[in-house]
């Protein structure tokens, strides 16, 4: 026969292994709801890279052909000597305007004429004598190139001196 404690005793281990049991299984449980938040997370911050190169990808699209029509006006520009003062104004003022949309969205036109040619920034579609700049820098500059923050967006092509 059992005596009153040997009972409490059995029943308290039990519980005891009960306790450990279900303390194990929160444990688990715990940890696979912290996994299952990590991951949404890592999730979150890819979908938002994504879009963000989606994004940009889109404007890379329609900026392009608008430094063509940039440089159309570079070259109206050059020819505008035999207009009336007032139409080479009007021309300078759209460039003007435009170059400043451009930077507001961070592109800006690489300086090229007189740098050493980098084929990271300047596309040479050939070589020119000159006695203006050192052998190896660029001396023309043929269509202007542009940066987009750290990235290259169309490099300059030049020609480069011999």
């Amino acid at each position: 026969m059992e005596t009153p404690d040997q009972d409490t005793n059995r029943a308290g281990g039990d519980e005891s292994s009960e306790t450990v049991r279900l303390q194990e299984q929160l444990r688990r449980e715990h940890d696979l709801y912290l996994r299952a938040l990590a991951d949404f997370e890592n999730y979150r911050k890819r979908v938002d890279r994504d879009r963000a190169g989606v994004a940009r990808s889109g404007k890379r699209d329609i900026i392009l052909p608008l430094l063509s029509l940039l440089d159309d006006f570079d070259r109206a520009l050059e020819h505008v000597s035999d207009a009336p003062p007032s139409v080479a104004e009007g021309l300078l003022a759209v460039q003007r305007k435009f170059l400043r949309l451009l930077e507001a969205q961070g592109i800006t036109p690489l300086e090229s004429v007189g740098a050493r040619f980098d084929p990271a920034l300047h596309d040479a579609i050939g070589t020119v004598e000159s006695d203006e700049v050192e052998s190896g820098a660029v001396a023309e500059e043929l269509q202007r190139g542009y940066r987009w923050g750290d990235d290259v967006l169309r490099p300059a092509r030049v020609r480069v001196a011999e």
